[in-house]
């Protein structure tokens, strides 16, 4: 038999992971007898929902077994889930989810929906129902929605690979010990086929995450091979406990797929808008850059925060009358003129002349002139001549900003933002269902 195994909502911001469970459940899978016909699956839902824990990763695993096994099956996930999920955290509500046999498609539109906006416990539970599904939540069950989402999450167009290496218990917490110069050298080697290894800004290393969750370090890359390989490239300076590829819809923008009008705007939803900036940038305290643009039904303000670096000076080179296309996540209650699209990235569609009012320059001499005060005209600097008749006159500025697709660094990007390099490998093929023979470890 086919049995699908969804799992979501099991870490939270000071610990767990619920990669690491898949990764743990890989092995004991295995030893069941389970085959797995698909590289365990991490779907990135919607990143803008504010009761998210971290990342916002579910996981599917889909085996095949024998019937007589899928009891135990069963008894292993839910053991495994209940040992290692963050039941202390208020905002941590796992969801385990079994369906058997083919994904039926309610269940792919359902994820679709998770990932592009927000849904509800009471749409998830019904549809487990409906498709003859097994649910099992803790706490509020919130977990039940990523995970049915994960199930429904075939990836049958673009996506990445991630190989993910985890570290042992006893280092959990302790600061994560790698050799960066192999990264450097790994992502020299690999930089065609991997992505997001390094910050070419502030040569941060990427691979490695800050908190105190079990992971020491994932390569994302366009194929299973091409992660493992970069991965034997880095030189881990403690002991690594096991490592899996996952095959994820990370770096596919698959979150931005509507392009709204502003009215149309929810709160909490990824969002593609375009129209024409209507006031030009400031920054606010903490170096976070904001303008105004609008459309026919609305206006919004569109914000570059600190961490995106270079690309707040993109957005400081706006002028009113700039058309362009905003991508980003809606935060605030939409109403008239309400809210902030929170950008991800900016396409600059037709630039708008950059006019300003300068002082003249002198009839006499073309020196250059200063105002003798309101209405009393201008005085020139080198010869001395006074007129009163001349007024301040319309110049174009040239732009230094040039129409194209702009995105943050790295650094600042979300799991689901497709980056620059991407553009162009997109995959429009479904998946083989062939495994990379060194696919887990143990």
């Amino acid at each position: 038999m086919l049995l699908h195994i969804g799992l979501d909502d099991t870490d939270s911001p000071i610990g767990g992971c619920t990669t690491y469970i898949a990764a743990s459940l890989v092995e004991k899978i295995q030893e069941l007898g389970g085959k797995f016909i698909d590289y365990p699956n991490l779907l990135r839902l919607n990143p803008n929902v504010p009761w998210k824990t971290r990342g916002n990763g579910a996981i599917c695993l889909r085996i095949e077994i024998e019937p007589k096994l899928e009891g135990p099956v069963r008894y292993t996930v839910i053991k495994a889930v209940e040992a290692y999920s963050e039941f202390e955290c208020e905002n941590t509500n796992p969801g385990v989810v079994f369906h058997s046999g083919k994904i039926p498609e309610p269940l792919t539109r359902f994820s679709d929906c998770v990932i592009s906006g927000v849904v509800s416990l009471e749409d998830a539970l019904k549809l487990v129902d409906k498709h003859s599904a097994s649910a099992i939540g803790y706490k509020n069950m919130r977990g039940i929605i990523g995970a049915l989402a994960a199930i429904g999450g075939l990836q049958s167009g673009d996506h990445t690979f991630e190989l993910l290496s985890y570290r042992k218990p006893e280092n959990w917490g302790k600061p994560r010990l790698l050799d960066t110069a192999s990264v450097r050298v790994m992502d020299e080697r690999t930089r065609k086929l991997t992505f997001n290894n390094v910050d070419p800004e502030t040569g941060r290393i990427l691979i490695a995450p800050h908190g105190p969750d079990p992971v020491l370090y994932g390569i994302r890359g366009e194929t299973a091979e091409a992660v493992y390989r970069a991965a034997m490239m880095v030189e881990a300076v403690e002991d690594i406990e096991r490592w899996v590829i996952f095959r994820s819809n990370q770096g596919t923008d698959a979150h931005l797929r509507h392009q709204s009008n502003i009215s149309e705007l929810k709160p909490f939803h990824p969002a593609i808008v375009t129209g024409v900036v209507v006031e030009g940038s400031r920054t606010i305290k903490g170096g976070h850059v904001i303008f105004r643009r609008g459309d026919d039904t609305g206006r919004i303000d569109c914000a570059a925060y600190e961490p995106t670096g270079s690309f707040r000076e993109v957005v400081r080179q706006l002028v009113p009358g700039d058309r362009i296309r905003a991508y980003g996540g809606v935060r605030g209650l939409i109403k008239g003129e309400g809210g902030t699209l929170n950008l991800e990235k900016l396409e600059v569609l037709h630039l708008a002349s950059d006019l300003k009012l300068v002082n003249p320059s002198c009839p006499t001499c073309g020196g250059s002139m200063e105002s003798m005060g309101r209405g009393k005209g201008f005085r020139c600097r080198r010869c001395s001549l006074r007129d009163r008749e001349l007024t301040k006159q319309t110049v174009e500025v040239k732009r230094q900003l040039e129409p194209g697709l702009f995105i943050p660094p790295p650094k600042a990007q979300r799991h689901l933002t497709k980056p620059l390099v991407r553009y162009g490998r997109e995959k429009k093929i479904i998946f083989s269902g062939e495994l990379f023979e060194s696919w887990h470890w143990p």
